[in-house]
């Protein structure tokens, strides 16, 4: 079997080196890679002969000339911000190549009909990660649920701290990341609905720069949800090192997924690789529901809020 041939936007961010490693595991070739900033030596590890532009206009060129060549490209990896994704998932799709990009695809939802549009003129396709739904636990919750008949009540808390940096980059930057709903929300909504089925209604009880709160009421149950990057929201650890925290509570009972996130890159491009890919259709649910929280009023006091949210809603 002949190995895919990749290339890569944005080599230098901080999930590439998953997708490098998902990449090699499957036994793909990186032919050429694409980032502004140099600080690509993770490359080393992984692909060290692949090309490195930090113009895109030369990255451009390269595809265009392999193309021509006849030197194939079968997927285009996509790990550029956010508010990029759109434009870098057209440039694969031109480039004959199907794309491979973290989520969220896009920040507006009209996006996924134009993209749409071009995968048909282009017989080539989008393809996202949503990891989560390839989590083993969580596909165990989610046969649970479907065999059941009982609504459930949901708590997700999830808190992953960041440091200054993170608000002077561009994902500190709503109109470039969404905000922290979007920037890491995004995959736990569309792990939720997954799980128990469409959104009825949503409501926003908090919106801050490093934290948010609200409401989602799914076909199977309710969910009070709450995000942070602020450390001091971090809940005391044993070992008082843990700088992220994820919890889903289900009735009451603490749901654990704390593990198993290590290879599910990998897991996601062996799927792609099998024609099992996540597309337009599948990312759409969680795009609108963060392009919704965008504009979404304010409704602090509804009576539901998360325990989390509660001392910053008084």
């Amino acid at each position: 079997m002949t190995s895919a041939a990749f290339t890569l936007i944005g080599a230098a961010g901080y999930i590439a080196p998953r997708h490098m490693r998902a990449i090699k595991d499957t036994d793909g070739v990186l032919l050429a890679a694409f980032d502004p900033n140099d600080s690509v030596g993770i490359m080393d590890s992984h692909f060290p002969d692949a090309e490195f532009f930090t113009e895109f206009e030369r990255f451009d060129r390269h595809v265009d000339a392999l193309r021509r060549r006849g030197s194939r490209i079968d997927y285009m990896a996509i790990c550029s911000p956010n508010y990029l994704h759109d434009a870098h998932m057209r440039f694969a799709l031109r480039s004959d190549a199907d794309a491979i990009c973290e989520k969220p695809l896009v920040l507006d939802p009209a996006d996924l009909d134009e993209l749409a549009i071009l995968e048909r003129e282009t017989g080539r396709k989008v393809n996202t990660i949503l990891q989560l739904r390839l989590h083993p636990a969580i596909m165990k919750l989610k046969q649970r649920v479907a065999s059941g008949r009982t609504r459930r009540k949901v708590d997700l808390t999830y808190i992953t701290s960041r440091g200054r940096w993170y608000h002077a980059s561009w994902k500190g930057d709503e109109a470039k990341s969404g905000g922290v709903t979007t920037n890491i929300g995004v995959h736990f909504y569309d792990m939720l609905m997954h799980v128990f089925g469409p959104v009825r209604q949503s409501r926003l009880h908090m919106r801050m720069n490093e934290r948010a709160s609200g409401y989602l009421e799914l076909e199977k149950a309710d969910v009070r949800w709450f995000l942070s990057l602020e450390a001091g929201d971090l809940p005391a650890m044993p070992d008082g090192r843990a700088r992220t925290y994820r919890s889903i509570k289900v009735d009451g009972e603490e749901f654990e997924f704390s593990e198993g996130f290590g290879d599910l890159h990998t897991e996601s491009y062996r799927q792609i690789l099998a024609g099992n890919g996540f597309g337009l259709n599948e990312a759409r649910p969680s795009v609108e529901v963060v392009a919704a929280l965008q504009t979404a009023p304010l409704e602090p006091d509804v009576g539901i809020q998360h325990p989390a949210a509660v001392r910053y809603l008084r």
